[in-house]
């Protein structure tokens, strides 16, 4: 009985992931046709950047691409606790979340009718879609198409949010999961639209290790020996194997830009999960407030020490 459950169970889920996978590939297609274009406007009354006031230049840029959980422009519960901790503990950052990493459209999930009434009905789907588009974007048939689209679509919102090109202020990209795969991506595009420093921050990341982060200036992931997710991507993706020394990732980990900071016993999601409130570590501190004041104290750091160079592109 149970075999032939799991049989019917794959033959419902088989047919929704082909038309996932044809969905996902349409809108890298759209807007390289110019079928259809980006949306740059945001939901009224939703600033195109918290923090730092635009009235002065702020320390860092801060974008925020979240996990397969990003449906609309607003943040999801766990990562808008991570962005709002992100604005406490560092009131000189300009930071950004409304960014889509799963439409190179940016068009939200939730913005679109189909999905509004699927998500009261399967809302599985909803997820399906945002990880099919993770595959859609490690595919090296679309990767270049697709980091195109998403790199623009960040600087378009970082240029509304009041970023000037060229002004030597660190773009920071923190991303979450599959976000990963999405920030790897949109380095080349960012560095060729904005000139901007760029700094990468991954928080159990999930990507194949295939884009050329030659244009970041570092990168620091964040990382725990109880993130399965994790680990999955690094198994399962051979550009992220040693023995594929030319593989984007490789290049930059002999070049010295890759850090990896432990946040052991952290998982990916859950109750026991980076952004978890509810976890405590031994100092009392939540998983939460640990995982804000890695980031803020690595952008920190970088910072000061960009202060003592010739500028920040030096």
């Amino acid at each position: 009985m149970t075999g032939f459950a799991l049989l019917l169970l794959l033959a419902g889920i088989g047919p929704v992931l082909l038309a996932e996978a044809l969905l996902a590939r349409y809108e890298v297609l759209a807007y390289v046709a110019g079928w259809r274009t980006p949306t740059t406007t945001l939901p009224k009354g939703m600033p195109h950047a918290r923090g730092a006031e635009p009235d002065r230049p702020p320390g860092a840029y801060l974008v925020y691409l979240d996990g397969i959980g990003k449906r609309r422009f607003h943040d999801t519960r766990d990562g808008g606790r991570l962005v709002k901790s992100l604005i406490e503990g560092a009131p000189e950052l300009r930071v950004l979340g409304q960014v889509q990493p799963y439409s190179p459209l940016a068009n939200p999930l939730a913005n679109r009718p189909v999905w509004r009434w699927l998500r009261r009905r399967v809302g599985l789907l909803l997820f399906l879609h945002n990880v099919m588009q993770i595959f859609v974007a490690a595919d090296r048939r679309y990767r270049p198409l697709y980091n195109r689209a998403v790199g623009s679509q960040i600087a378009a919102q970082l240029r509304l949010a009041g970023y000037q090109p060229e002004s030597g202020i660190p773009v920071v990209l923190l991303s979450y999961s599959g976000g990963a795969q999405v920030a790897t991506g949109a380095v080349g595009e960012l560095w060729a639209q904005l000139r901007s420093p760029l700094w990468l921050i991954t928080l159990g990341a999930f990507h194949n290790g295939a884009n050329d982060i030659g244009h970041a200036q570092h990168l620091d992931q964040l990382t725990s020996a109880g993130d399965r997710i994790e680990r999955v991507g690094t198994w399962i993706f051979p550009q992220r194997w040693r023995l594929f020394r030319r593989s984007g990732w490789n290049r930059a980990a002999r070049d010295g830009k890759i850090t990896v900071h432990r946040l052991d016993p952290a998982t990916h999601v859950g109750p026991l999960s980076y952004i978890s409130p509810q976890a405590r570590l031994a100092d009392g501190r939540s998983h939460l407030d640990r995982t804000a004041a890695t980031v803020i104290a690595l952008i920190r750091d970088r910072l000061s020490a960009t202060a003592g160079t010739d500028g920040p592109l030096s």
